[in-house]
């Protein structure tokens, strides 16, 4: 099965706690290890790939686009961080207070940003920001 539609990505980053995964689960399930599973689904005809992770500088946005050999874009998740403690709050485990700690250092540096080509709002419903990514990106 070969699909016509042009392969593409694109890559939800944002601090600890914005809400990359469950945007990513949202638009697409199948997240595996990248190097090892975009050869296999282009063989099949999957041209759509949503991956979910905080990228601090420009140097690993681009190891991420040699990895995957397609189109890639950047779409940078934004939460206020009172949202971030919110979410993180309900799973107290040692690894968690890191993620809030690193949430909040990487605030405050403005690590991880100017490598997006779009910044959404993460602070509505998980559809509404879908739909939103889907739209900016001219996916069905």
């Amino acid at each position: 099965m070969v699909n016509d539609r042009r392969a593409e990505a694109v890559l939800l980053t944002g601090v600890y706690g914005s809400g990359k995964s469950s945007v990513a689960a949202e638009l697409e399930l199948l997240r595996q290890n990248l190097a090892a599973v975009i050869p296999n689904y282009r063989r099949i005809g999957i041209s759509l790939f949503v991956l979910a992770y905080f990228v601090r500088s420009a140097a690993e946005v681009q190891g991420i686009r040699e990895t995957l050999g397609l189109p890639l874009r950047v779409a940078r998740l934004t939460v206020p961080f009172s949202a971030i403690e919110q979410r993180l709050a309900s799973d107290v485990t040692s690894g968690r207070r890191d993620d809030l700690r690193e949430a909040a250092a990487s605030i405050a540096t403005a690590e991880g940003t100017g490598f997006e080509d779009i910044t959404i709002s993460n602070d509505r419903p998980i559809a509404v920001v879908a739909q939103e990514l889907m739209t900016f990106l001219g996916w069905p």
